[in-house]
């Protein structure tokens, strides 16, 4: 089992965990990370400390939840729906991503959380408990 993370935002709480990716391991070293929040279309991304080459198995299709490292723009990417460049109602990335974790809380409550995020809201990213 990867880390467990929580994202915070000012309407809510999601918990994540990270896969075992170079990628995933250079942004959990970067714990804690505060940063502000955008929003495009239903993905929230934000800019971390963090910078990375684009990573062999980088790609722009995405799924609901799944959590993706932006190198073109050092972000930490949520995807939750469709974008302005998705060709149905799947997740795409506006260029590639590295994919490095995924969303654990349900569906419903993520999309929520998610949906309430507007641009400039703060966003903090820190271990689950138990987490070092």
């Amino acid at each position: 089992m990867g880390k467990q993370i929580n994202i915070i935002f000012p309407d809510g709480e999601l918990a994540a965990e990270l896969n075992d990716s170079p990628t995933a391991v250079a942004i959990a070293e970067a714990l804690p990370i505060e940063s502000t929040a955008n929003r495009w279309g239903e993905e929230v991304y934000f800019t971390i400390p963090v910078r990375l080459a684009e990573s062999a198995d980088a790609r722009t299709e995405m799924q609901v939840g799944e959590l993706g490292y932006w190198p073109a723009g050092a972000a930490f990417c949520i995807f939750f729906g469709p974008t302005p460049v998705s060709e149905g109602s799947e997740p795409r990335a506006y260029s590639n991503v590295n994919p490095f974790g995924r969303i654990t809380t349900d569906i419903q409550t993520m999309k929520a959380v998610l949906s309430a995020v507007k641009d400039g809201d703060p966003v903090r990213v820190t271990y689950s408990n138990g987490n070092v």
